[in-house]
């Protein structure tokens, strides 16, 4: 009877376990499952501000995972250091009918450094873990609290982490102190939060549910522009015994400027060799490029980050001693060279990255990830990147150029444009002289002027390959199919506005379709438009170009002797909000000519403008390959 009666308990307990089936994929909204690779089922972010000093954050969420293409959200990763301590992780994987098929042990979690190559001291480390479950769909489910000891960071709310990102129900939830203030921005947000307090706490709850996934559209908006996200600021903050107010820009640059202070003191030998590298400058310009070059050769960029020390400089004496640091010790280090020959600069931190200019310029928080210097000038400000070895003095280029820098003195803080490079500056002017061979090869000899931010990509790799490697590099970009690089050259002009000329000497084989007796060429050689866009769907986000450019191709090809023209597109010109196009072609005796122009225009622009995007766009491309036909003489 007892065996029974066990048995009786085992199976009711079996079955009520296989009825928690709250992750079962048939629950799922079938408006969700359209476009997804990942619904995210659950999450909740707790986030509890204790005092100034502490703060708890508890993070629970669950996603399941349809199709291979969504994999890269079934692992867990969590980061700390000193001034985040991980408590607990918890973790649990799911089967298609929510049935929990393996549940996280301890001995799973990888702890392993977070540090860089560039790094040298960094005391960053992950707790990582996947369960690795290929059978299609599972679902994922981790629990992970973090005590941190400061409050100079929350931790913000992004609902859709990415494309093709479905969300059941997601909320954020920040608790403190009656008498505690914080600031919050709420971007594609209806309403307001949920407010409620107790005893000497109050509450702030934010949540959605049931949000389709995005399916990034061509030339949309930033990603925070589109999804829900929800930024979360303190006012009052401590960190490892500073205090500071965030409260604006100029408070929040008064922190920043307590963290330099002191720290520009210089060896007294090195204070002459600098007088004596800029006593023969005839201007202040040119003393700081003296200097900036003086930085370049005798000193590196290596990462360094301790607790604290990702926001406060090591001091110059450092750097001049060890001839490395990072770009905060870097900036500083170039901040006091300049002090010593009496010229002013400014410390200024901010977010860079290439094209990542987004900013909340209303909402003043940590929102930056680097450091550079400011140098005012009597008639132009120069900015310089402290960390490169190979950067023009003044030049910013796509990393930090075209946004905006928190520049720092004594009196705090305040918002400045960096360096912008604009239509007139982003220019690539290439002419072409090419021969046809009567087995329709082509020679070609091709000179092109690369500026300012058109000459980024370049730059670093002709600074850091090879020529061998360089040469692999052209043998594989370009658009020909069967060609040979027979010589090549690149000569850089540096300044604010740098400038890369190249020289190309390259051999298509049958570039030329002979057919009878017509002869079939597109005299676009080296610049045609790659993008085509698809009227297939609505278009549901504005259109928004960051980048606006010119190119210039100006072509002569020379043709074998005995043709005649039969066949030649008309001249093109476009103009529209978007940008402009002209091409052109002539045919002046055996040489055929083509002019191409094209003008790119940074904006944003209303989604219903789309169709008229994709017209121009084709434009272009059918533009770009179209054919002179010319025909043997009789």
């Amino acid at each position: 009877m007892k065996t029974v009666l066990t048995i009786l308990m085992l199976f009711l307990s079996c079955f009520a376990f296989a009825q928690n089936e709250q992750y079962a994929v048939s629950k799922i909204d079938t408006a969700l499952l359209k476009n997804a690779h990942v619904v995210k089922r659950m999450e909740n972010i707790r986030f509890e501000i204790e005092s100034t000093k502490e703060a708890v954050l508890n993070y629970t969420y669950a996603f399941t995972i349809l199709n291979e293409n969504g994999d890269a959200y079934a692992g867990f990763s969590e980061w700390y250091d000193k001034l985040r301590e991980i408590v607990s992780i918890e973790g649990s994987l799911y089967d298609a009918n929510g049935k929990q098929i393996k549940k996280l042990k301890s001995k799973d979690i990888q702890d392993l450094s977070a540090v860089g190559d560039i790094s040298l001291i960094d005391d960053n480390r992950q707790k990582v873990h996947n369960f690795y479950h290929r059978v299609y769909p599972y679902t994922i489910e981790y629990e992970v609290k973090v005590r941190y000891n400061n409050t100079f960071h929350f931790p913000g709310w992004i609902t859709q982490e990415g494309e093709h990102l479905s969300v059941e129900r997601s909320s954020y939830t920040l608790i403190c102190p009656k008498d505690y203030t914080f600031r919050f921005r709420a971007a594609n947000y209806k309403g307001d939060p949920a407010e409620s307090a107790e005893k000497n706490k109050k509450s702030f709850t934010w949540q959605v549910k049931n949000l389709a996934a995005i399916t990034k559209e061509p030339y949309a908006p930033r990603w925070q522009e589109i999804t829900t996200m929800l930024s979360v600021a303190p006012t009052e903050f401590e960190i490892q015994g500073y205090k500071g107010n965030m409260s604006s820009w100029k408070e929040f640059g008064k922190f920043l400027f307590a963290l330099t202070k002191n720290r520009d003191v210089l060896p007294e030998d090195l204070k002459q060799k600098l007088h004596t590298l800029t006593v023969d400058q005839s201007s202040k310009k040119e003393k700081v490029k003296a200097l900036y070059q003086f930085l370049q050769q005798n000193t590196r960029y290596i990462s360094i980050q301790l607790g604290l020390g990702g926001w406060q400089p090591f001091e110059a004496s450092y750097v001049a001693k060890k001839g490395y640091g990072d770009c905060k010790a870097l900036s500083n280090y170039m901040y006091s060279l300049l002090k010593e020959v009496n010229i002013p600069s400014y410390y200024a931190v901010i977010k860079a990255g290439a094209g990542d200019h987004y900013m909340m310029e209303d909402f003043p928080s940590n929102q930056f990830n680097h450091a550079i210097l400011c140098v005012p000038l009597e008639k132009d400000t120069m900015w310089l990147e402290c960390t490169s070895q190979i950067t023009p003095a003044g030049y910013m280029g796509d990393f930090t150029g075209n946004r905006k820098a928190l520049l720092i003195d004594e009196n705090g803080g305040i918002l400045v444009n960096t360096a912008r490079y604009g239509l007139n500056d982003n220019i690539q002017l290439r002419t072409i002289k090419a021969s046809v061979e009567n087995d329709g090869g082509m020679d070609i000899t091709a000179h092109t002027n690369y500026h300012s931010l058109q000459q980024d990509g370049l730059h670093q790799m002709i600074n850091g390959l090879t020529k061998e490697k360089l040469k692999e590099v052209l043998q594989e970009e370009l658009e020909f199919s069967t060609y040979h690089i027979k010589d090549f050259k690149y000569n850089e002009k540096k300044g604010e506005h740098p400038e890369i000329n190249e020289e190309l000497n390259i051999y298509v084989a049958d570039y030329v379709t002979i057919t009878g007796k017509r002869l079939f060429i597109t005299p676009n050689l080296m610049n045609r438009a790659q993008t085509k866009l698809s009227m297939d769907k609505e278009r549901k986000f504005d259109i928004s170009f960051y980048f606006e450019y010119q190119d210039i191709d100006s072509v002569q090809i020379e043709i074998p002797a005995g043709y005649e023209l039969e066949a030649m597109p008309q001249t093109l010109t476009i103009k529209n909000k978007f940008g402009s196009y002209t091409s052109n072609f002539k045919l002046a005796g055996n040489v055929l000519h083509y002019v191409r122009i094209r003008e790119q225009y940074a904006g944003k622009f209303p989604a219903k403008d789309y169709g008229e995007l994709v017209k121009y766009f084709d434009a272009i491309y059918k533009a770009d390959r179209s054919r002179v036909v010319l025909v043997k003489k009789q």
